[in-house]
């Protein structure tokens, strides 16, 4: 029954302090954790991927999106061919390019 009746506060006692000063504090806060754990890393990730599709070259090996490890032979703006093995060649779109690994893996395998 107490929420039918209204507080009452003695005159001149403190009030509550300011909420909207820590609203603002809180909606900052958020917006820099967000900032800092999300958007960030996720630009710096889309740069990394830009400069290694930019700087690819015949000859370089690299990993696809789908696993696939081999060697590019062929470039165009948007498609890369690859030869995964002696004689076979695929073709990918170049944004399917994950990573380029070291000279030498394909000898490996």
């Amino acid at each position: 029954m107490s929420f039918f009746i209204s507080p009452a506060f003695a005159e001149g006692a403190a009030s509550a302090p300011d909420t909207g000063m820590f609203n603002l504090l809180f909606l900052v806060g958020f917006g820099l954790i967000f900032y800092f754990f999300m958007w960030r890393p996720q630009a710096k990730r889309a740069k990394e991927h830009k400069n290694l599709l930019a700087g690819l070259n015949k000859g370089d090996e690299v990993i696809t999106a789908g696993g696939l490890l081999g060697k590019v032979v062929n470039l165009s703006d948007d498609y890369v061919v690859l030869e995964v093995c002696e004689g076979t060649q695929l073709t990918f779109q170049k944004t399917h390019v994950s990573a380029a690994v070291p000279k030498g893996t394909l000898k490996s395998i």
